[in-house]
């Protein structure tokens, strides 16, 4: 086996700013729907801003990671942050669903432009020798950023939401300043291409009819139950859950520090916030190198369908978690989490690898498509959430996504049997 390759300086700073990036998205978002839901909009109403700005989110990819390789990363990046920043102080200043869902838009439009370039910093920066495990570290990152976001905002909602919107203001401000004075691009080889012959390369690739199936098939079976997952769960634990009973079973396993600190009281009573634990960021944040580093020499497709069994099971013992004992909420979680560590970054570095490593960000941004499908589609489950609120089942909207992720284990995996998989390049 050959010896793994060092990481570049410029790696860990792409990863730090990814960890900043994170902490503000999954920040305003974890909360968004308690959010709403406190200036009186419907759980239907939370799904249109939701799919609205999950689509801008993984639509902008598909052509910002074009323009990044033919201008450079740290111009595009730059950029994200111009349009990041007044996006999220708006939230302070808006409260009419309209001024929501534009506001919104606007921050789904930053936040897209924004997404492949620091992955595609780690596939420049890494080799046949560290693919994987730059990958896990990436993702890795990601959740470090996604953790610590729901953590800080939510005790700060406790005070005012204006103090959420003010710190993920802040993060994008320090993201600004490590990217001036510490982000140099990355060596890579460089085509020369026009933007226009970049867009018709992205035509060509999606002219692929197998490769163009395979990216749909991720969209609906993948994507929109994972992003489902994070659309409805602090929503379902906040709403369906007896928060203050979470509180007390959890307060016998964490330190009162850090209790008080991933809590709120309400007239008295103190609450766990639902969006402290409904994520899998922390989880991630423990399991994932083990993960990349057990997964890294075993076949990539069959890998992923494996976690997407996990990610199933997971989303059954949510919907116990309501009928049952709320405290199996944290096994649903860590189930999911066990699934997505296996098969999000698994399927993304598979995808990255079949590309050139010139294309990068284009295969990045034509692999965004896939994500763009499923997360513009996840927000019907939130409206569907609401449904089963109204028919006395909530719990139902747990076992609906469990069934459409076995439903999706079974479509890829024909997919793969009757087509073939691609091949993965050496570097």
């Amino acid at each position: 086996m050959k010896n793994r390759s060092s990481f570049p300086r410029v790696f860990w700073i792409a990863n730090g700013i990814e960890v900043l990036e994170r902490f503000a998205y999954y920040g305003i978002y974890m909360g968004f729907g308690i959010y709403l839901q406190q200036l009186g909009y419907s759980k239907g109403d939370l799904g249109i801003v939701q799919s609205i700005f999950l689509a801008f989110s993984y639509l902008i990819p598909l052509f910002s990671g074009t323009f990044a390789d033919r201008f450079g990363f740290k111009k595009v990046l730059i950029v994200a942050y111009l349009a990041y920043l007044p996006s999220i102080l708006l939230l302070i200043v808006t409260k009419s669903f309209s001024g929501i869902a534009l506001t919104m838009l606007c921050i789904g439009f930053a936040a897209g432009i924004f997404k492949p370039l620091i992955s595609a910093t780690v596939r420049a920066t890494t080799d046949s020798t560290n693919k994987s495990l730059g990958f896990g570290i990436f993702y890795w990152m990601v959740n470090i950023g996604a953790s610590f976001g729901p953590l800080v905002m939510g005790k700060l909602r406790g005070m005012s939401w204006d103090y959420v919107f003010y710190t993920a203001a802040a993060a994008i401000g320090v993201m600004f300043f490590i990217t001036i004075f510490f982000y140099k691009e990355p060596p890579r080889e460089f085509e020369g291409a026009t933007i226009k012959k970049k867009f018709k390369d992205m035509g060509e690739a999606l002219s692929n009819i197998k490769f163009l199936v395979f990216i749909v098939l991720l969209g609906v079976f993948f994507w929109m139950p994972f992003w489902a997952f994070f659309n409805v769960l602090a929503v379902y634990i906040n709403d369906y859950m007896n928060t203050a009973v979470l509180y007390e079973s959890t307060k016998s396993v964490l330190p009162g520090w850090l209790m008080n600190f991933i809590s709120n009281s309400d007239k008295g009573v103190w609450k766990i916030n639902a969006e402290a634990i409904s994520h899998t960021g922390y989880i991630i944040c423990i399991f994932q190198i083990f993960i990349s580093w057990f997964f890294e020499k075993r076949p990539a497709i069959l890998s992923f369908l494996f976690g997407l069994l996990i990610a199933a099971i997971g989303f059954s013992v949510l919907g116990l978690a309501v009928t049952s004992s709320n405290n199996l909420v944290y096994l649903g979680i860590f189930l999911f989490a066990i699934g997505e560590m296996i098969s999000s970054p698994r399927i993304q570095e598979y995808i990255m690898w079949i590309a050139p490593k010139e294309k990068a960000g284009l295969y990045m941004g034509t692999n965004f498509l896939a994500t763009f499908i499923g997360a513009t589609l996840s927000g019907i489950y939130t409206g569907v959430m609401g449904s089963f609120e109204v028919s006395g089942h909530p719990e139902y909207i747990m076992y609906t996504l469990a069934g459409h992720t076995i439903l999706g284990i079974a479509a890829i995996y024909f997919f793969v049997k009757t087509q073939g998989e691609f091949k993965e390049l050496e570097a």
